[in-house]
């Protein structure tokens, strides 16, 4: 029995060799030493924070002129907040595992499609709420 021919000159050894990018596992580690996924989601955080607050206290401070419409358009815009906020988080997730796998960045934009229609629909209650406010104090 002889013993393997070493590799030809040159060539690594078979463990130096790199697995391809799809092979590997996704790791805990960070990817970016910025930390640029981490500090997006925590910017979405505060965000969708802060329009589930203003949609709440446009609805405390518009039900009494708007009753039940400033009810479902509060908890419309606070919904929508919540809705945003997971679909960041999902997303963050998902830019963790591909940067990690793929090297690549593939990510939609359905977080700033909900936080836009959240802020629209708090523009469109404040803006019922100055137009019940006008024609009320215009009449006697």
């Amino acid at each position: 029995m002889s013993a393997p021919a070493p590799p030809p000159a040159g060539t690594p050894p078979p463990a130096a060799l790199p697995s391809p990018p799809a092979a590997r596992p996704p790791s805990p580690a960070v990817f970016d030493p910025g930390l640029q996924p981490e500090r997006t989601l925590l910017a979405w955080r505060r965000t969708c924070l802060s329009f589930a607050v203003a949609s709440l206290l446009a609805m405390r401070f518009t039900v009494s002129h708007l009753g039940p419409v400033a009810v479902v358009g509060g908890i419309l815009c606070a919904g929508l907040a919540v809705l945003a906020y997971v679909l960041a988080a999902t997303g963050y997730r998902r830019t963790h595992d591909d940067l990690h796998t793929a090297g690549v960045l593939l990510r939609g934009g359905l977080p700033m499609l909900a936080a836009t229609l959240g802020v629209l629909a708090i523009g469109a209650l404040c803006a019922a709420f100055l137009v019940v406010g006008a024609v009320s104090a215009g009449t006697p």
